[in-house]
């Protein structure tokens, strides 16, 4: 182990020589070294301490990721790379600061190695206890040393890392003393208790059979009275507690919900506890049951109508409208201009309306207890016209079974041919009327942006792939066709 650390040690000190600290004037080198000494709090790992030291080579030197392979190992390439911001040439580093740390954060998030999330964690905490030291010193005047100078920016950043390593390390003393840094900079980011020690109620849902399946998690029975939902790798306790808190506020306002009473770990990743007795979901009830397709639908467009009457402060939720735009500019804006303004016109002219909408509307996400239906998911509450929780439906339960039937049918429960006759039979009864005009009209609108919704989905990862974008072309062949019927999306 010596060996690899000393030979880094050179290595790096050579390549970062006549650097100087941004705040002191002191060799650069002391920032990996005391990366590398924090690390060896959490970990022997020598390929984690060595990526420690070697940790800003690649970013601020002339050194190369093939090299440090070479040298030292595909691991600490690795860990390196997860470290290191992707530049552009001649790119303006305080135009490009917002981007290269959203990215990097991004890379952050989808990773699930803990010596990544180890490397993160030792980097920020050295840089977070110099920012610190010069902030008690200079206060505000340090900011326009860097070259993002707004401070929100940077608390962006900082929180947004703690948020994401919290889980895996907050038992960690460099993880506390990361949080009480940032607490001194920027006061009441974060519980106090954060910084002390603290133990999530750990949980596993191992055997627990497994109730719906969602975009943020899997949603599980725990035992005859508790349902547990646990969240995807990249959900911080934020998240979660985000999710509990507007449940708290829907249930106030009316809207049947079950209530989280507590956060718990599971594993590497957040659960959120429910008391849920003798419960299931409708999806549930509709694969046992399919010869009541009927019943059930009447239950969802019960439910559906009495969460689109209710009223709000325009405040308390953001409009729907902002989220139907967000997947058209992610999407359809990057293959057609002219159609993305079409359909951003038709979104625009939705009349505005300050009623609820849940967001996240299907069968997996409704539990039937004694007869009543309760509401989970209530992460994405919004205002507006009721086409956003239709158009939501019919994604799920068409739009998306159009390219792959057996996705689809895994994530609802029950058959593809049942869920478009689901949908059909929750639409008629929503609408109170089997007036066929009055229907294929409000299934035009709920098309239209759900084609622009699977377009954005394609385009969420990055460049799509030759299969997505057959599918973005039958999209917007289908969206072009519908543009030229539809002069309005509301009903």
């Amino acid at each position: 182990m010596m060996k690899l650390l000393e030979e880094a040690i050179i290595y790096a000190t050579v390549l970062h020589q006549g650097k100087i600290r941004k705040f002191r004037n002191i060799p650069y080198i002391l920032h990996p070294m005391e990366v590398a000494q924090i690390l060896s709090t959490l970990t022997d790992d020598q390929d984690i301490i060595t990526a420690g030291i070697l940790h800003d080579i690649v970013e601020d030197t002339d050194g190369t990721l093939g090299e440090i392979e070479k040298r030292f190992g595909e691991r600490v390439a690795f860990l390196v790379s997860s470290e290191s911001e992707k530049r552009e040439p001649g790119e303006d580093e305080t135009e490009s600061w917002e981007r290269r740390k959203e990215s990097s954060i991004q890379v952050l998030k989808n990773s699930t190695d803990m010596g990544v999330r180890m490397l993160w964690l030792a980097d920020k905490l050295s840089n977070i206890r110099s920012l610190a030291q010069v902030y008690a010193e200079q206060g505000d005047a340090m900011w326009e040393r860097l070259h993002q100078k707004d401070p929100a920016r940077h608390r962006w950043y900082y929180q947004s890392i703690a948020e994401t390593l919290e889980l895996s390390l907050n038992k960690t003393g460099a993880f506390k003393e990361f949080i009480t840094y940032i607490n001194f900079i920027w006061p009441g980011t974060f519980d106090s208790e954060k910084a002390k020690y603290r133990k999530y109620r750990e949980v596993s849902v191992e055997g627990c059979k497994q109730l719906g399946r969602g975009a943020k998690g899997e949603v599980y029975r725990y035992d005859d009275e508790l349902v547990i939902k646990v969240y995807n790798e990249n959900n911080t306790y934020r998240d979660v507690e985000k999710e509990i808190a507007s449940s708290r506020k829907a249930f106030i306002l009316g809207i049947p919900t079950a209530i989280s009473f507590g956060i718990v770990s599971v594993g590497d990743r957040y659960g959120a506890m429910f008391e849920l007795m003798d419960s299931q979901t409708v999806s549930q009830l509709i694969a046992r049951a399919p010869g009541h397709l009927d019943h059930y639908a009447g239950i969802m467009a019960d439910l559906a109508n009495t969460i689109h009457a209710i009223e709000v402060d325009e405040n308390e939720f953001p409009s729907v409208s902002v989220r139907l735009l967000d997947y058209v500019n992610g999407g359809i804006a990057r293959e057609n201009t002219e159609l993305a303004d079409k359909c951003r016109k038709l979104i625009e002219n939705l009349p505005e309306r300050n009623t609820i909408l849940h967001g996240d509307f299907h069968t997996n996400n409704v539990f039937i207890q004694k007869g009543e239906p309760l509401l989970i998911d209530m992460d994405r509450l919004s205002h507006g016209h009721p086409i956003g929780d239709i158009s939501d439906m019919y994604y799920f339960y068409v739009v998306l079974g159009e390219d792959d039937v057996p996705n689809v049918e895994k994530f609802m429960g029950f058959s593809y041919e049942n869920m478009k006759k689901f949908f059909n039979l929750f639409l008629k009864k929503y609408l109170k009327t089997d007036d066929e005009k009055v229907i294929n009209d409000v299934i035009d609108k709920a098309a239209l942006l759900s084609y622009v919704r699977l377009i954005n989905k394609c385009h969420k990862k990055g460049n799509p792939n030759s299969k997505e974008q057959k599918i973005i072309e039958r999209c917007i062949g289908n969206i072009t066709a519908l543009t030229k019927k539809l002069d309005r999306l509301d009903f």
